[in-house]
């Protein structure tokens, strides 16, 4: 039997050695945006889950209205005035709009409560042991949305604040707010027709488009179109004939 000496796997020379090549740290730029901390991602997604949650009670508030025919309109406007938003004191944590027709003119300020449970005693609204200052803001906005048709028309234009609570929690009164209306979305188209037929759909119609002028809402004397006139060309108030009674 031949027996071969055992070879071996690698040469005897030495191999030259490998450089692997390593990945290179760079300085960290100053333009690259830092990441934000835990607190601050935090913050930012509870926002926006706040956000949504917002949007979502004002598209059910706006669904109870859909029925009310043509003579209503539906007015997004700017809550916020301008300097308070550019001093960044303006308040996103509500939702509202203009609703206008023949019963009036009415600032909705939509609370959402989810499923906590609400109780209401005067001007006091308490939810979850917190009480928000719910119907002094309503009352404001509409205060605010009065004082800016008044000075584009040039007469008094009354507007009702109307607080609407959107979710699905009990809802316990104890009292009334004075001077500030108070429903439920589900009940919000029946307390806009209860008023009954204060204005005349063509005057619903022309605040409608004034509501609609961004500079309406802005600081100083409203501009109307040229091809807009609150009365036909003419007249004044005067002329207006007296309601038949």
């Amino acid at each position: 039997m031949t027996v071969f000496p055992a070879r071996r796997a690698v040469p005897t020379r030495a191999l030259p050695p490998v450089t692997v090549p390593q990945p290179r740290k760079e300085a960290p730029s100053a333009l690259q945006p830092a990441r934000p901390s835990p607190l601050e991602w935090a913050r930012r997604r509870r926002a926006e889950r706040g956000a949504r949650r917002l949007e979502a009670a004002g598209a059910r508030a706006l669904g109870q209205l859909d029925h009310l025919g043509p003579s209503w309109h539906v007015i997004e406007w700017p809550r916020t005035d301008p300097t308070d938003a550019l001093l960044g004191r303006g308040q996103d944590d509500r939702a509202g709009f203009l609703a206008i027709g023949p019963s009036g003119l009415f600032a909705v300020t939509i609370a959402d409560h989810g499923r906590a449970r609400v109780l209401v005693a005067g001007d006091v609204v308490q939810i979850n042991g917190k009480r928000p200052p719910y119907v002094a803001e309503a009352r404001r906005d509409a205060k605010r949305a009065s004082k800016a048709l008044s000075e584009a028309v040039g007469l008094p234009i009354p507007v009702t604040p109307v607080l609407t609570f959107v979710g699905s929690g009990v809802i316990s009164v104890y009292g009334l707010p004075k001077d500030c209306l108070m429903a439920t979305h589900r009940e919000l188209d029946r307390l806009l027709v209860a008023g009954g037929n204060r204005i005349s759909p063509a005057t619903a119609e022309k605040l409608s488009r004034i509501a609609q002028q961004p500079q309406t809402w802005l600081n100083g004397a409203y501009r109307p179109a040229a091809d807009y006139r609150w009365y036909d060309e003419g007249r004044t108030a005067a002329d207006k004939p007296a309601a038949r009674r």
